[in-house]
């Protein structure tokens, strides 16, 4: 297994038409790096597309688990090999949506898809000994506590909860992976990027959403700083620069989320429950 230079890595970057995903994504390329660019919006995606100064870009819409399988297709096809995936696609939704497959929907675009997506590439990934960087949110110790019962939360759902409980999903997804493939060579961390003022909560309700489109847009970080963040972990070297297995917070340091990331039993439960929801082997 070989490392590539800094300069050589292949990174796909998902939810890269907008937002921190669209800033790292600028940023990263303009460091020397191959960056493939994901997006749900077409226009958006090809527009950084064309900043970023590539023509490799896909579109796929996380409400759809078919488009996720047929994203994966295409990045086998174009990437031989992947030094770096980033979960980054994600959003603040109202709901309970139910999703064409059965899922709600902040569930499924925020968590489900974007695991979906790594065990599809997973052996390209270990091919590689490649990094998976999960984007996830301080909303996780504020607002989640997950019910592996009740993972959709149709019942009594709270668009804050929702949101907090699929971030704290993706944190114990990259523990998981951390603990099941690190030996074979894959690394994996998630970050918070910091609450940074862009569209993300622009539909959302709920206590997040009312921050997001009142006074606290106005003074929080621009796209760029989330960005940032985003790009260091993606370009970073694993047991260097940050420990894989870690959740680190938005300046850089390992973090304290909620108490459930540390969990085993919470950890185990939630990525069987998420393999048989997938229908995965």
């Amino acid at each position: 297994m070989t490392s590539p230079s800094d300069a050589e890595k292949t990174i796909v970057v998902t939810g890269a038409s907008d937002g921190i995903g669209a800033a790292a994504a600028r940023q990263l390329a303009k460091a020397g790096h191959r960056v493939v660019l994901v997006g749900r919006s077409l226009d958006k995606t090809k527009a950084v597309a064309a900043q970023v100064g590539t023509e490799e870009w896909f579109t796929a819409d996380y409400a759809k688990l078919d488009d996720v399988r047929r994203l994966a297709a295409k990045l086998r096809e174009a990437c031989p090999r992947i030094d770096v995936l980033c979960n980054n696609a994600g959003g603040m939704f109202p709901g309970p949506v139910r999703t064409v497959d059965g899922f709600e929907r902040t569930f499924q675009v925020d968590y489900l898809a974007g695991f979906l997506l790594t065990h599809l590439l997973l052996d390209r990934l270990l091919e590689a000994g490649a990094t998976v960087v999960n984007t996830a949110s301080i909303g996780a110790k504020l607002f989640g506590q997950l019910d592996l019962d009740n993972l959709n939360q149709f019942e009594g759902f709270a668009q804050d909860r929702a949101y907090g409980n699929a971030k704290l999903a993706d944190i114990m997804h990259a523990t998981a992976l951390h603990q099941r493939y690190h030996g074979q060579g894959l690394s994996a961390v998630a970050y918070h990027p910091g609450v940074i003022g862009t569209n993300f909560g622009a539909n959302a309700g709920g206590f997040m959403g009312w921050v997001y489109r009142t006074v606290g847009r106005r003074v929080m970080p621009r796209p760029a700083t989330g960005g940032a963040n985003l790009a260091f972990f993606a370009a970073g070297v694993p047991g260097q620069d940050w420990q894989s297995g870690q959740y680190y917070n938005n300046h850089r340091r390992v973090g304290r989320t909620h108490a459930q990331a540390y969990d085993q039993a919470m950890i185990d439960g939630l990525w069987d429950r998420t393999v048989n929801l997938l229908g995965l082997d």
